[in-house]
């Protein structure tokens, strides 16, 4: 996705002048927790239980009906519900009765997951499914045309969804966010104080949020992967491994965010003859150590000279010599399932979390190599055995994460999301927030 830059590149410059703001641009938190907020837990009841009368959603709520009331047809006159005539009981009498959904066709959110070596841009529907995504390498430049390029390549892909209307921008990204500001650090790629948020929000007119991309993948399994209502109020740990390895902490139905930016766990102590690295976990268990496991060991040959292979083509590589038989290919392959169980018991020891969540491709693309994940996390584990659940969204756990910083902002506060998207009609009366407590 090559684009010409000059005209983003010279904005990024003018967004970062000191002093420099311009009046449209909103760069707001990620809102990755469950809202007791009344709109926030109608919207909910109603996307996960949809179409749903006003009674149910009063039942799973515990709000009065005269809250529910309110909180619908101030949902329906934003434009984020719609009745459905069509499936009111026979003989039922007045709008009350009449079943609610989620309004989703006229709606869009974007959002963009920017890898060690991939950015994806993905467009959400309000459910928080993925209606497309298109893939493009992470720009190596330095932030300035990087960031530009980013920006130019969002807004085309944008104007592709002309019969939607765009709510919001989230991004989720490696590296020491401010979510405050919308700038990270980012060491791997070199970037420093970059203005993500910044560049996005001028360039597409649009709230935006940026989110730790590991924290936004524990936020998808808060909000989108469960399918029951009920918050969830006990701890979790989501332990996530690829190209880099990480750990998020849900705590009372919130991700828990450090001011100071998410914890490391890369300099975990990790040993394996097989795959070699620096006695650290993320060297020793990241695809492209991986790769260059399978290089030394002849399983893989060699990048050709002068010329580096990307740790993605040959992953892929490794894992078909693996499901073809290769002894070899299995055994490394298992070998990093090893470590991993190992380094989830480490974190499971200290914190004790009541919920434990492995995600990302070192655990999805190769389900056959869980059993030892598992097998070494019960060996190594201290404490009372706990199951491991695998993440619910597979090999696209990036999508969602990038997804849920998108829409988070819209599920905690619908009404108060769609105004700051400048989507209120003139129709919307103003409500008292109200809580379910």
């Amino acid at each position: 996705m090559l684009v010409r830059t000059t005209s983003l590149t010279h904005s990024l410059h003018s967004a970062t002048r000191k002093g420099h703001l311009r009046l449209h641009r909103q760069i707001l938190p990620p809102a990755l927790h469950i809202s007791d907020s009344a709109a926030a837990s109608v919207f909910r009841a109603v996307r996960l239980r949809g179409p749903v009368g006003r009674d149910v959603i009063a039942g799973v709520t515990s709000l009065s009906i005269a809250t529910v009331n309110r909180q619908v047809i101030a949902l329906l006159d934003a434009g984020l519900l719609r009745e459905r005539a069509d499936l009111a009981v026979s003989g039922a009498i007045g709008r009350p009765r009449v079943p609610v959904e989620i309004n989703h066709e006229p709606f869009v959110t974007l959002g963009i997951h920017v890898g060690a070596r991939t950015t994806s841009i993905v467009a959400a529907d309000l459910f928080g499914r993925t209606l497309d995504t298109v893939e493009t390498p992470t720009p190596l430049s330095p932030a300035g045309p990087a960031l530009a390029s980013l920006a130019e390549s969002a807004s085309r892909y944008l104007r592709r969804w002309h019969r939607r209307r765009p709510l919001w921008v989230g991004v989720a990204i490696g590296g020491t966010v401010d979510s405050a500001t919308g700038h990270v650090d980012h060491p791997r790629l070199g970037w420093r104080q970059a203005p993500v948020g910044p560049v996005l929000a001028d360039a597409l007119s649009l709230p935006v949020s940026v989110a730790s991309h590991v924290d936004a993948m524990a936020g998808a399994e808060l909000l989108l992967g469960m399918r029951r209502f009920a918050p969830s109020s006990p701890t979790s740990l989501y332990v996530y491994a690829r190209e880099t390895v990480g750990y998020a902490l849900v705590i009372g139905g919130r991700v828990h965010c450090p001011s100071s930016g998410p914890g490391t766990i890369a300099g975990l102590p990790a040993n394996s003859e097989l795959l070699g690295g620096t006695g650290q976990l993320e060297s020793t268990v990241s695809d492209e150590a991986v790769i260059a496991a399978a290089r030394k060991l002849r399983i893989l040959p060699a990048a050709p000279p002068g010329r580096s292979t990307g740790s993605s083509t040959g992953i892929v590589d490794l894992l078909r010599l693996a499901r073809s038989g290769n002894q070899p290919a299995k055994e490394l392959l298992t070998e990093r399932g090893r470590v991993l169980g190992e380094a989830v018991a480490l974190l499971r020891d200290l914190l004790n979390p009541d919920e434990l969540v492995v995600g990302g491709q070192a655990f999805t693309e190769y389900p056959e190599a869980m059993e030892q994940v598992e097998a070494s996390f019960v060996e190594r584990s201290v404490l009372a055995p706990r199951d491991l659940r695998v993440t619910a969204f597979g090999n696209r756990v990036q999508e969602a994460g990038a997804g849920i910083v998108s829409l988070g902002g819209l599920y905690a506060d619908p009404l108060g999301a769609m105004r700051r998207a400048g989507a209120l009609g003139s129709r919307l009366p103003e409500i008292a927030p109200e809580n379910t407590a």
